[in-house]
């Protein structure tokens, strides 16, 4: 049967390349995130490799925090050490050098005169020493002074600039001039970060003024084992009053791994997603294949019963097709998951992110891809093969060839039963948004409402066919009528033909609400909250200049500018310890800027009075998901120390964007000086001074600093909506495949439509239908297969978003947004995919010979 398998597949090779195309798309999603992942690894693995060369590193043992460390610390965060622990440890016997870790923000100014950045990635300034093993001078020399800098060296071709240029960095509030006097080479690829080194006297100035730090390397000598120079650290930390611990060089290279592992894994997590969602929706297109091809090979599966074959036989046989579909279309997957990365890698590149190696293809990739795709083959064939092995010969052998279309009654029930308890979930989480378990009670809701819907979509097909079709019924006469009555023909087919692009217009769809939701609801809440007339924000390093604060502050033009200083703590109820993981973002602001740049909702207290008191307040949420109230005392632990501080109010903010609030007084005293971080300002222009007078002023100030952005409150609300469509931009692209593959399986199922109604299509020709007629009837089904598919889907789509809206009220989801304009041009995109998709089935009817489709068996 294996061979009869294989020859079947020969015999209708047509039929089967779209099923193999779906397989090959979705698993190239497949292979392509575990490779991506792969080299992603790979190239933050190598930076591990090349900036962790050190035998041993001495680091703090007691659990603190401070905002630079967050996200950027190997593990969790702790206490800083002395640095004068490095000259200690230098005398060790077998230690070459200890060179303690001295970093921070710094934003370079390029030859065009603007802020050097790629992409996301971060700008900071490191420590140069002639002892550290992890960076060669390439070029020119090392830095001297506070005037001098060196630059790695994808971030000097980034800039433009040249050794023997003078230039400004931004650092800790003060603008620097500065001369680039060296070319560093770091030891492999930064992924796109701009690196700049300074002498080891002014690293100490600005990033370690307090004579603390995270970590101090220590290298030992040629030939000296690791183990002995553990040993001698650790002896010196023992006899000194630092809260201090010595990891081997090995060690804490695999713990540098397996965070960054960690902090992969949600990237792999993420695209697998979207692939999952593409080798669904290629299932839909091989059962569809599958079972029409059963439909037209109905007299060749009895002549085999006939023959002798037995049930099993013929279902094993048409698995065995599935099977071959399945590997050949996952193979060609795997390359096109590479080629994927490629093209990916490339346009990291083109925005200053090179990744390292060759793009990874393990076994493991290849096998899991191949089983995956051949897995999703066989199951989606499997129906349409039990279905062609159980029908008796004597019936498939009859002149009609064509299997009684079975009752929709038990699909009815069942997909009304799914579909309707996932109403209920759904309604129940909108209207009662205060349940504990809304969240699941929704995310549960969705999908049994989307399987629901699939299940009921052929029994509601051919009423909403006959809306959808009366158009062109009315306008095309004869084909519309025609078009109509062979999509509702068999709407069994047509709705899982459909199906496909349901499920990718149902997500799109409920994206486009949501995005939509999320602009509208964080442009009311800037608008409402934020009473100043301009807000300004820093583009690159993240934090605002003190300096430019100041000097903004003097202007005349200006009454008023508040500070909005961020910080994070660890935090838990006073006696308590704040474990590692409790952390709690804060600001701190000048009590009375409520009231006079923010409007801010006070659920509880007074956030003036509080502040001043030098109490703090919490935000509604995490107050309530801590369960801590006005009047408990708890614990903060800041890079300044540890302190008891009281709750004194409860707020509710989407505009301040974090956990807590507390004065600036009790800010400075938990936060080390090199820790204060300006993230917003909130300017209020002065009596009589007009916006675009004051706009002028402010511009003309912050000129220098380069990386700061002045806007007014219409113009944050725009650059909210930007980032929200960045990321729209992406779900778009991942969607993408998905309606790729669905409108294949259009022109999958047209084509076999066009075969299967081969002596129907020689009657119609024979009677006088000319060719753009029978062109134009295969069109207008096209269309409204893609109508019907994108209707049901955005209407499932916006549904689901608009109760999600209702569920995430309080995280900010305030105001729902439904863009018609957008969801109407998803319904021309609609018409364009049936039109695109019937070209090659259409133009295939349209020059079948006359004589030859009559006579066609």
């Amino acid at each position: 049967m294996g061979r009869l398998a294989l020859r079947a597949i020969r015999a209708h090779l047509v039929r089967f390349l779209m099923s193999l195309l779906a397989v090959a798309l979705g698993i190239s999603f497949v292979a392509g995130t575990f490779s991506l992942n792969g080299m992603l690894s790979s190239t933050f693995t190598g930076i591990v490799d090349a900036t962790m060369l050190g035998d041993a590193y001495v680091r703090g043992t007691d659990a603190s925090i401070r905002t630079a460390d967050v996200g950027t610390e190997v593990g969790d965060t702790r206490n800083r050490i002395p640095i004068s622990l490095a000259d200690e440890l230098s005398e060790v016997d077998g230690v070459q050098a200890a060179l303690p870790d001295v970093s921070g923000p710094m934003v370079l100014v390029g030859a065009d005169g603007t802020a050097v950045q790629s992409t996301q990635a971060p700008s900071f300034a490191v420590m140069y020493s002639p002892d550290d093993r992890t960076s060669t001078i390439v070029d020119g020399r090392a830095p001297e002074g506070i005037d001098e800098v060196a630059l790695e060296m994808a971030t000097l071709a980034s800039s433009g600039l040249e050794l023997g240029d003078t230039t400004n960095v931004v650092v800790a509030g003060e603008i620097r001039k500065v001369e680039v006097v060296g070319e560093i080479d770091p030891g492999g690829p930064m992924a796109g970060a701009t690196i700049i080194y300074v002498d080891v006297d002014t690293a100490i100035a600005d990033f370690a003024p307090d004579g603390q730090v995270a970590t101090i390397a220590v290298y030992g000598e040629d030939g000296v084992p690791e183990e002995e120079i553990v040993d001698g650290v650790n002896a010196v930390i023992a006899g000194s009053d630092a809260s201090a611990e010595v990891v081997g060089g090995a060690d804490m290279r695999v713990e540098a791994r397996a965070d960054i592992e960690g902090q992969l894994g949600f990237i792999s997590t993420f695209l697998l997603v979207f692939a999952g969602i593409s080798l669904f929706v290629g299932a839909f297109i091989i059962a569809n294949t599958f079972s029409m091809s059963v439909r037209q090979r109905m007299r060749e599966f009895a002549l085999l019963r006939a023959v002798g074959a037995s049930p099993t036989q013929v279902l094993t046989s048409i698995l065995v097709q599935a099977a071959v579909v399945g590997v050949i279309g996952s193979l060609i997957g795997v390359a096109g998951g590479v080629g994927l990365v490629s093209v990916l890698r490339v346009a990291f590149e083109s925005m200053g992110m090179s990744l390292a190696g060759d793009i990874p293809l393990d076994p493991a990739t290849v096998v899991i891809s191949v089983l995956v795709g051949t897995l999703v083959s066989v199951g989606a064939a499997f129906l349409p093969a039990r279905r062609a092995a159980m029908i008796p010969p004597v019936e498939a052998m009859r002149d009609d060839v064509a299997s009684a279309e079975r009752s929709l009654k038990v699909r009815a029930i069942i997909g009304g039963a799914v579909g309707g308890l996932g109403v209920v979930g759904v309604v129940v989480a909108a209207l009662k948004p205060e349940l504990e378990s809304g969240e699941m009670l929704i995310g549960f809701g969705a999908a049994a409402v989307v399987i629901g819907m699939l299940l009921l979509a052929p029994v509601i097909a051919r009423g909403a066919l006959g809306v959808l079709a009366a158009p062109f019924v009315a306008l095309v006469k004869p084909i519309g009528r025609l078009a109509r009555g062979n999509v509702v023909r068999n709407p069994r087919r047509t709705a899982n033909t459909a199906g496909a692009l349901m499920i990718g217009m149902a997500l799109v769809g409920a994206a486009t609400v949501i995005a939509a939701t999320t602009q509208a609801s964080l442009g009311s809440v800037v608008r409402k909250e934020a009473v100043a007339d301009f807000i300004t924000a820093a583009a690159t390093s993240g934090s605002i200049p003190e300096q430019a604060v100041e000097e903004m502050r003097a202007l005349p033009e200006v009454d008023t500018a508040d500070a909005l200083y961020f910080g994070v703590f660890l935090a838990d109820r006073a006696g308590t310890t704040p474990a590692a993981d409790q952390l709690l973002s804060t600001t701190g602001i000048d009590p009375l800027a409520f009231g006079r740049s923010l409007d801010i909702e006070e659920v509880e207290g007074d956030l003036t009075q509080v502040l001043a008191d030098g109490r703090i307040a919490l935000q509604q949420s995490v107050a309530e998901e801590k369960g801590w109230k006005v009047g408990d005392e708890l614990t903060f632990l800041g890079s300044g120390g540890q302190q008891d501080v009281t709750v004194g109010a409860i707020f509710t903010s989407n505009a301040l964007g974090v956990a807590s609030a507390m004065s600036l007084d009790m800010y400075d005293q938990m936060i080390v000086p090199s820790e204060r971080h300006v993230a917003n300002v909130f300017i209020s222009t002065a009596d009589g001074v007009g916006l675009e007078d004051a706009r002028e002023a402010l511009t003309e100030t912050l000129a220098p600093y380069v990386v700061i952005s002045l806007l007014d409150k219409e113009q944050f609300v725009a650059g909210i909506a930007d980032q929200v469509n960045q990321v729209l931009v992406i779900l778009y692209a991942l969607l993408g495949l998905s309606i790729v593959i669905a409108v294949l399986g259009i022109v999958n199922t047209l084509a076999l439509s066009v075969i299967e109604r081969t002596r129907e299509i020689g009657l119609l020709r024979a009677v006088g239908l000319g060719r753009l007629q029978l062109s134009g009837t295969v069109t207008i089904e096209s269309v409204l297969t893609a109508l019907f598919g994108t209707v049901v889907g955005l209407v499932v789509g916006v549904g689901l978003a608009a109760a999600m809206q209702r569920v995430f009220t309080d995280d900010g989801l305030t105001i729902l947004s439904v863009p018609w304009g957008s969801l109407g041009s998803m319904l021309v995109l609609a018409l364009v995919v049936g039109v695109l998709a019937a070209l090659w089935p259409g133009l295939r009817a349209a020059r079948m010979p006359v004589l030859d489709a009559v006579s066609y068996e």
